[in-house]
């Protein structure tokens, strides 16, 4: 019976380091490939991408926007998520500026003939048939779209670290299993035979 579990041990042991091995090739890869995604976009930040610069052109444009990024990567080329996060956080300022501090939803989709917003098609200025849409609008839609692509390169790195963490546990755990097994069912008995 002592010799099944010594081997129960084993195989446990084995398997858990097995895992962690699978688990840490895919946490590197899946890092790898984000960053390596992210750099072919060839995201470079602009000047004003930095917490005193931005907060001087919010001032200057009059808006009032109390959740400024205090990250920079005013001039970096962004191949890691936290500097998509960051990037993502800047063109949201970037598209506030654009839309007078707004936000979608406190926007027409069209324009009047006299310029203001609406979201009755019927009221809207007309041009080949169709409505025309408020471009802010479309602006903000348009940075939403980027941003949440950034943002999900920022949470698909961040699961990445998570995945090599969890390897480097389980790696661990592997190892603890095997030695466990040998130092109780094998080492632990010898070593009392031979003081009795």
């Amino acid at each position: 019976m002592r010799r099944l579990f010594e081997f129960g041990g084993y195989v446990a042991g084995a398997l858990l380091i097995a895992f962690g091995v699978v688990a840490l090739i895919l946490g590197v890869g899946g890092r790898s490939d984000v960053r390596d995604n992210l750099a072919r976009e060839k995201i470079e930040g602009s000047p004003d991408m930095t917490p005193a610069e931005i907060r001087a052109a919010v001032d200057q444009a009059g808006l009032e926007i109390d959740d400024l990024p205090d990250c920079t990567v005013a001039g970096e080329l962004v191949d890691r998520g936290s500097e998509a996060r960051c990037f993502a956080d800047y063109m949201r300022i970037h598209a506030l500026q654009g839309t007078g501090g707004r936000v979608y939803a406190e926007m027409g989709r069209f324009l009047t003939a006299s310029g203001e917003e609406t979201n009755d098609p019927a009221e809207a200025e007309m041009v080949d048939g169709r409505p025309v849409p408020n471009r802010a609008r479309d602006l903000w839609v348009t940075e939403t779209a980027l941003a949440t692509a950034l943002n999900m390169a920022f949470f698909a790195e961040q699961v990445s670290n998570f995945s090599i963490v969890v390897a480097v546990a389980l790696i661990l755990a592997g190892i603890g299993f095997i030695v466990l097994a040998y130092a109780a069912l094998r080492w632990l008995p010898d070593y009392e035979r031979r003081r009795a």
